[in-house]
């Protein structure tokens, strides 16, 4: 059986370190917010300005002047703080920036991430990643496994334009989680009931004591 979005999300969390800064890109990262048990004490930072966000505001405190970078409404934590975009990314330009988690188109094995741009198609912009990939102290891409094409997004070398090179440092997919090395990927942990087969990845990109 593959992970659910939500256990993707926790499988995620299990690597962050209490008190740490987190800033979370738009699609599936954003359901993370809502899960990350309070004790951790976990500070969400999102470009647009603010740090602190606390999962999806309850119906009555919902204001359309609090977003995040996928313009969805989120609330805010006891000590949150507002500033700036210039502050902002100068928060992540300055390595301020624990973990950054982020979707994908792909990711290959030299560490390299696509996740901004299909050539051809409307680009409605790049955010963030550009910046969040090389200032996070560790990025994590969490993304489907396949394509709709059904071809796998692990890869030895991306095809689609890079938004960083050499700057993954872990993959979440439904299937399992996965570090890419420089040359292949090492198997962290499969979900269950998955096997090496069923990842549709060239033998020679998983590390032979993977096999």
């Amino acid at each position: 059986m593959s992970w659910s979005n939500e256990q993707m999300a926790d499988e995620i969390i299990r690597f962050f370190k209490p008190h740490s800064s987190v800033n979370l890109g738009i699609g599936m990262p954003t359901i993370i917010a809502e899960r990350i048990p309070a004790k951790l004490n976990i500070m969400i930072h999102s470009e647009n300005g603010v740090l602190g966000v606390s999962g999806r505001p309850k119906k009555e405190n919902v204001s359309p002047t609090l977003i995040n970078a996928g313009k969805e409404t989120i609330a805010i934590g006891a000590g949150a703080s507002y500033f700036d975009s210039a502050l902002s990314f100068g928060m992540i330009r300055g390595g301020h920036i624990d973990y950054c988690v982020l979707g994908g188109m792909e990711v290959d094995a030299e560490r390299s991430l696509a996740n901004w741009m299909v050539p051809g198609k409307k680009v409605t912009g790049m955010g963030g990643a550009m910046d969040l990939v090389n200032g996070s102290k560790q990025v994590i891409i969490m993304m489907n496994h396949f394509s709709k094409d059904g071809i796998a997004k692990l890869l030895k070398k991306c095809v689609l334009p890079l938004t960083g090179k050499e700057v993954v440092d872990i993959v979440v997919t439904e299937f399992g989680i996965f570090k890419p090395t420089g040359t292949q990927f090492k198997i962290i942990k499969l979900a269950n009931g998955i096997s090496i087969s069923d990842l549709k990845i060239e033998e020679n990109l998983l590390e032979k004591d993977q096999k």
